[in-house]
C-alpha cells in the first residue's frame, strides 16, 4: 500500500512516501526549487519520492493531505465576519488563496499524478498530521501527545494520546489563542521575520533578562495553570491580516517596532528572554496538565508542531522529570505534516498494522535525495573543477586534519535531512575549539547576524564528557550546558554593559574550551552522533578525535541566510564557491577553494537570497 502525503499551500510544502507503514521517502519542495519556505504544491519533492520508491504516479494508491481547507474555510469566514468592517485586509490577503488554491486541492493534485479512479484522495485535520508525525515514528507503543503551533484550521494546540495505530485528541487550543502567534508576533516586533526568524529570537534571549515577564503575563495573556491560555487581542492584529503587532503593543513596549537588520538594543535581548521565559511556563504548565490527567500508566511524552522545535523549551521539559522519556518529530513543522498524515492514513484507513522501531522509525531524518560518487565525479569532471578521489578509509582521516587545521568545510554525502536541521550530510563543519570560528562562521560563510549561536556534533558515547546530558540527541532538539568544569569564567552582563551592548565583542568572548559551540549562558543545541545511524560522519569526528583528543565539532547547515539547505552537488558547490568555506567533501571526493577556478556569478545572488 503506497500512500502519498502532501503539505501545501500555507508554508514549507513537502511530500512523503510511505509503503506498507515504511517511510520510503521525505523531503521539502524548497530545497529543489531554491525557494526558502516555497509554499507551492510539492511537484519535485513528489517526483523525488516516487523515484526513490521507484514508482509511477499510478502505483500511488492513497493521496493524503495534511490539513483540512474546509474546516479552514469556516475559521477564515468566521474571522471576517467577527473582524466585520475591519475585514477588507484578511479577504485581500487570503480570499485567492483560499478559494482558488486549498478548496480545490484534489484537482491540484490531479494535475501532478493525473485521475485514476482507483486511487483515494483524503484529507486529514492538520493537528493530526502533527499527532502522527509525532506518535508513529517514536519508539513507544503507548505515549502522550502534545502539538503547538500557530494555527491548523481551528487549533493552535492539542493534546492527545497514542496507542499502537490509533491516535485519540482529548483537548485542544483554538485560534485566536496561540502559543506560536504569540511568539511570532514578538519575533516579528524585534524585527525578524515571522516563521524563518523565531530562531533567531530564541537566541537572543540569553542575552537579556526578562524584565518584561510581569508585563505579558498581565497585560497580554490570562494564562490557567493547565496551561491553557487566553490572549489579550485588543494588542494583536495578525486577526485582520495585517502586522502581527499594533500600535498598542508598541507603546507597551516603549516604542515602535525595531527595523530589521538594523541594530539590535538592550530592549530587544529582554524582550526576547521574557517572551522565552512566559512560553517555557506555558508549555511545562501544559505537559504537567497532560501527565496528570491523561499519563498516569504512560511515561512517554511525544510532541510536534512548530513551537516543538524550541529547543531550549524541549530542554527544560528534559530536565523536569514529567515524563521519563521524551521524543520530538525533527520536521515538526508544516512540512513534517506531509509525513504525519501519510502514516495516519497507512495506519487508520489502509489498515496496516504499526511496527515500533528502536532508536526510532525515523532513520536519522535522512530521508532525501542521495548522489553516488560516479554521478559527482561526471559533474565535477564536466565542470572542469578539479577534485581528488579518496579512498574511503583514509577519507575520514584526511577530513579531520582539515579540520583540526580550522578549516571550513562543506560536507556533502549520503540522504539529504527532512526537517530544518542539517544533521551531517548537508552541513558546514568546523573545529569547536577554536575561538574565533564563531564569528568567521556568521560573517563570511553563512553571512548572518553575529550573536547566531552554532550546534555541536559529539560522539553520542562522548556526550557526557562536554554537556550535562547523558541521553541521546540525535536531531539536535535540546538544548543542555555546557559542563562546569570546561567553562570560562564568563560575566555576561558586565560584557553586555563594557561593550555597550555590541554583539559581536560580546561574541568575541571565550566561555569554555569549546568556544564554537558555547552559547553565551553555557548552553549548547546538541547533536549525538551514532555509529549506526550515520557511519561516515561518526567516523569523521571519530578521526577528529583521534587527532585532536576533541570529539566536538562543529555543525550548521549547509546554507547561506536566506537560502535553503543545498540538496545537489552543484547546489553544494556554488554555495561554497560564494562563501569563506576553504574545502568542499562530495562523498569520497575532496575540492580544495585554492585549486578551483574563479568564481563568476551569473546572476544577482544576493539579491536574489535577500536577507531576512
Amino acid at each position: 500500500m503506497n500512500v502519498l502525503g502532501i503539505s501545501a499551500l500555507y508554508h514549507d510544502s513537502a511530500a512523503t512516501l510511505v509503503s506498507n507503514g515504511n517511510i520510503v521517502a521525505a523531503a521539502q519542495e524548497e530545497r529543489f526549487t531554491r525557494v526558502k519556505h516555497d509554499q507551492r504544491m510539492p511537484v519535485h519533492a513528489i517526483t523525488y519520492c516516487l523515484k526513490e520508491a521507484d514508482l509511477s504516479k499510478k502505483d500511488v494508491d492513497i493521496v493524503v493531505f495534511y490539513d483540512n481547507p474546509l474546516y479552514t474555510l469556516d475559521r477564515y469566514l468566521k474571522n471576517i465576519a467577527m473582524a466585520g468592517d475591519d475585514s477588507e485586509e484578511v479577504i485581500e490577503r487570503s480570499f485567492d488563496s483560499m478559494f482558488s488554491d486549498k478548496l480545490w486541492i484534489h484537482k491540484k493534485v490531479e494535475q501532478i499524478l493525473g485521475e485514476n479512479p482507483h486511487r483515494k484522495f483524503l484529507m486529514c485535520e492538520h493537528h493530526i498530521s502533527h499527532a502522527a508525525s509525532a506518535f508513529y515514528p517514536s519508539p513507544y507503543e503507548k505515549a502522550v501527545i502534545l502539538t503547538l503551533d500557530g494555527v491548523g484550521e481551528w487549533a493552535t494546540t492539542t493534546i492527545g494520546v497514542g496507542e499502537e495505530e490509533k491516535i485519540t485528541i482529548m483537548e485542544e487550543m483554538r485560534f485566536p489563542h496561540s502559543l506560536g502567534l504569540l511568539y511570532s508576533a514578538f519575533t516579528y516586533f524585534c524585527g525578524f521575520k515571522v516563521n524563518s526568524g523565531d530562531y533567531k529570537f530564541m537566541g537572543l534571549a540569553p542575552y537579556g533578562e526578562p524584565v518584561y515577564e510581569d508585563l505579558i503575563r498581565t497585560k497580554l495573556l490570562d494564562i490557567k495553570e493547565d496551561g491553557s491560555f487566553q490572549m489579550n487581542m485588543e494588542y494583536f492584529d495578525y486577526q485582520y491580516g495585517r502586522a502581527m503587532t499594533n500600535e498598542r503593543f508598541a507603546d507597551l513596549f516603549g516604542g515602535p517596532r525595531r527595523e530589521p537588520e538594523s541594530r539590535i538594543t538592550k530592549r530587544e535581548m529582554d524582550m526576547a528572554a521574557s517572551a522565552q521565559k512566559v512560553v517555557e511556563d506555558i508549555i511545562l504548565k501544559m505537559v504537567r496538565h497532560a501527565k496528570e490527567v491523561y499519563g498516569e500508566r504512560i511515561d512517554n511524552l511525544v510532541m510536534a508542531g512548530g513551537v516543538a522545535l524550541n529547543c531550549v523549551a524541549n530542554g527544560k521539559i528534559k530536565n523536569s522529570g514529567i515524563f521519563k522519556n521524551i521524543w520530538i518529530q525533527p520536521a515538526a513543522g508544516d512540512a513534517g505534516g506531509s509525513l504525519g498524515c501519510a502514516l495516519y492514513a497507512s495506519y487508520n484507513y489502509a489498515s496496516i498494522k504499526r511496527k515500533v522501531c528502536r532508536p526510532d522509525a525515523q532513520k536519522g531524518s535522512y530521508l532525501g535525495p542521495k548522489f553516488s560518487s560516479e554521478e559527482i565525479r561526471k559533474y565535477c569532471t564536466e565542470s572542469q573543477y578539479p577534485y581528488h578521489q579518496i579512498e574511503q578509509e583514509e577519507l575520514y582521516e584526511a577530513v579531520a586534519k582539515e579540520l583540526a587545521g580550522e578549516k571550513v568545510i562543506g560536507l556533502f554525502h549520503g540522504r539529504m535531512e527532512f526537517g530544518p536541521r542539517a544533521l551531517g550530510n548537508r552541513s558546514i563543519i568546523a573545529d569547536a575549539r577554536s575561538e574565533t570560528m564563531q564569528v568567521k562562521l556568521n560573517q563570511k560563510v553563512k553571512f548572518r547576524e553575529s550573536f547566531r549561536p552554532f550546534a555541536p556534533s559529539v560522539l553520542k558515547e562522548d556526550v557526557s564528557e562536554y554537556f550535562e546530558l547523558d541521553d541521546d540527541s540525535p536531531y539536535m532538539l535540546l538544548v543542555e550546558n555546557v559542563r562546569k568544569e570546561r567553562r570560562n569564567d564568563s560575566r555576561l552582563k558586565e560584557d553586555l554593559e563594557r561593550y555597550d551592548y555590541n554583539m559581536l565583542d560580546i561574541v568575541k568572548q571565550s566561555r569554555s574550551d569549546i568556544p564554537a559551540v558555547t552559547h553565551v549562558d553555557y548552553s549548547a543545541r546538541i547533536q549525538t552522533v551514532s555509529e549506526e545511524t550515520n557511519p561516515y560522519y561518526y567516523n569523521v569526528i571519530k578521526e577528529f578525535k583521534n587527532l585532536t583528543g576533541c570529539s566536538v565539532i562543529v555543525n550548521t547547515s549547509f546554507n547561506v541566510r536566506g537560502e535553503p539547505i543545498v540538496c545537489t552537488p552543484k547546489d553544494a558547490y556554488e554555495c561554497f564557491m560564494r562563501t569563506d568555506m576553504d574545502v568542499l567533501v562530495l562523498e569520497d571526493c575532496i575540492l580544495y577553494k585554492d585549486e578551483q577556478p574563479e568564481w563568476v556569478e551569473t546572476d544577482d545572488w544576493k539579491k536574489r537570497y535577500e536577507l531576512d
